[in-house]
Formats: C-alpha cells, sequence, structure tokens
C-alpha cells in the first residue's frame, strides 16, 4: 500500500465586502454581500489507505447512495477528537450535506472512483483554513453501517499534520496489540482513512428570489411566440415595472414622512423648551425690576446728624 496525497493547495477564501458609504442595508454594512456555499470536493479515493484495509470501490458508491443526514450527519470534527463542550478546541466545525462519485478523468488516479462532499462549514474552519491551517482531511468509515450491510460516512476530520492520519500511522495503528486510534472511533469496526490535501472553494449561491430583471426577461424569453403573445407579454412587463416602481415609491414617501414628522417633533420641542426659557428670563426680569423700584433712589447726600453722639434730642447748653 502507497501514501496518497492530492497535490493541491487548499484554501478557504473569505467572500469580499461590498465598499458602500451611506447604506443602511444588514447586507452592505460588514456582512456579507452574497451567499456563500463551499464547492463540491473530493475526500476520498478508491485504493486508498485506511487503518487495516484499503477503500474498495464499492465503499465509495454505497456512501454517496446512502448518505442522508436525516438519518446519520457526518460531523466535521478535529483529529477524529469528538470533545463534548461548545469551546473545547476539539468541538464540531461543520456538517456534510451531500455525498456523490465521479470517476476521475485525469492524472496519476485516472480511472479511480473518487468520493466528493458538499460540506456546510463553521465560521472558524473557514477561519481556519484561511490562515492555511486544517488543510488535510481523513475519512471515517463505517464498512457495514446499521443494518444495511453497506458502507456509510460517519465523520470527517480535519488536521494539520498528515503523519498523525498518515499511512505509516494508520499501518501501525492496525498492526499494533492496542490500536492507539481506538478510542477515537464511534463504533470499533470504523475504519480511518490517510489523511489527504483537499481542496475547498467558496462560490457565490445565487439568491432565491429572482429580480425584477430576471422576471422581466423570462417574459421575453420565448423566441416562437405569436404577435399577440408578444404584446401581451409587453404589457405584463409594463404592468410589473409600474408594479415595482410604485411599491419603490411608497416605501420612500413613508420613509420620508417618518422622517418628516420626526424632525417636526423635534423642532417642536426645541421651541417649546426656547419658550419657556424665554419666559422665565422674562419673570426674572419683572421680578428684578420690581425689586429695584422699591429701593431709595437718592444717593448724593448723607444721612441726617441728630447733633450729639447717643441720638439724644436734648440740646446741649453752654455758658458763653
Amino acid at each position: 500500500m502507497c501514501e496518497l496525497r492530492y497535490n493541491v493547495a487548499a484554501l478557504f477564501q473569505y467572500p469580499r465586502r461590498r465598499k458602500h458609504r451611506d447604506s443602511q442595508s444588514f447586507y452592505l454594512t460588514g456582512a456579507w454581500t452574497m451567499a456563500k456555499k463551499a464547492k463540491r470536493f473530493r475526500i476520498g479515493v478508491e485504493g486508498a489507505t485506511t487503518d487495516g484495509r484499503t477503500i474498495e470501490r464499492s465503499w465509495l458508491e454505497q456512501m454517496a447512495a446512502n448518505y442522508d443526514p436525516a438519518v446519520y450527519t457526518a460531523v466535521i470534527n478535529m483529529e477524529h477528537i469528538k470533545g463534548y463542550t461548545p469551546d473545547s478546541a476539539f468541538r464540531r466545525f461543520g456538517v456534510v450535506d451531500a455525498l456523490d462519485t465521479e470517476e476521475i478523468s485525469d492524472g496519476l488516479l485516472k480511472g479511480k472512483l473518487g468520493l466528493y462532499a458538499v460540506i456546510n462549514p463553521t465560521d472558524e474552519l473557514v477561519t481556519m483554513t484561511g490562515n492555511m491551517q486544517k488543510l488535510f482531511t481523513s475519512m471515517e468509515i463505517r464498512p457495514e453501517f446499521a443494518d444495511t450491510g453497506e458502507a456509510y460516512l460517519i465523520g470527517l476530520a480535519v488536521t494539520d499534520d498528515p503523519a498523525s492520519l498518515g499511512t505509516e500511522m494508520l499501518q501501525f495503528s492496525a498492526s499494533a496489540g492496542a490500536n492507539p486510534l481506538a478510542n477515537r472511533k464511534q463504533h470499533p469496526d470504523n475504519l480511518f482513512t490517510a489523511a489527504a490535501e483537499t481542496v475547498i472553494e467558496f462560490e457565490d449561491e445565487a439568491d432565491e428570489k429572482p429580480s425584477l430583471f430576471s422576471r422581466v426577461s423570462a417574459l421575453f424569453s420565448n423566441k416562437q411566440k405569436s404577435d399577440d403573445a408578444r404584446f401581451s407579454d409587453v404589457h405584463r412587463a409594463v404592468e410589473l415595472v409600474a408594479t415595482e416602481q410604485q411599491a419603490f415609491s411608497q416605501r420612500i414617501e413613508t420613509a420620508l414622512s417618518e422622517q418628516a414628522s420626526s424632525l417636526q417633533a423635534h423642532f417642536t420641542e426645541a421651541l417649546s423648551a426656547e419658550a419657556a426659557a424665554r419666559e422665565q428670563l422674562q419673570a426674572d426680569f419683572s421680578q428684578l425690576q420690581a425689586q429695584l423700584s422699591r429701593e431709595d433712589g437718592r444717593q448724593d447726600s448723607r444721612p441726617r446728624t441728630p447733633g450729639n453722639g447717643n441720638g439724644s434730642s436734648q440740646d446741649v447748653r453752654t455758658d458763653c
């Protein structure tokens, strides 16, 4: 048996964010501009090494045909170690959504059957892979799943070190008296495949809701229609555009009306506060004016002196 390695760069690419200065839409203020999904990629090839056996072509065909997340979901983990807490370094990093097979048409593996997966990764896995970490994958296979007697994909592991789950390690584990990987398996009969470098890319996922342009274009897609039908399509297209324009205008009018009402309320509140302050200032001024009017305004004469030091009204007589 020989080690199988896919000589392909593995990268998760972050979707670019749209630059927009004044948008208030969720999708234009830091969130993704379009939904992203992982492209289908190869996770296994017939003849590849496992800990004890090699992958059979029939296994891949059975896994692709039998895989159903509603029955059993293959979860993405790290190093085939399955943590129990959400904050563990070995928590889950996504799930496998679908499997299918395809015969490889070129390269050293030409003619061999490959197993391809579509995954739903977590943000952590996207970040790690974007930082050139966890670029290798290894499958956990149950050769006889439940009572079906056929192979099923149980899990998918990611790793930095291909040697930890490489051919030599798997061969050693298979020949050792106590398999060092046994405690990582969900079932003693499960097999781990040799870690292989994997290419995972992202693509834009089309919006489920058709755009106005696509709906109008669809009305004119059939070139074999009669003149009456084409005129009818034109009429429908005009109605569709008019309806969309009316709805857009109504949304704009509603937004402007709400903004105007808010500004009017704010302006009214400011005017009321200013009027109250002016009234208070006038009241304070009137009070001060009344107080000053009661004060003696003569400032050019000194107080009358009674004529003696003790303030007595008796005259002081002297003998001249």
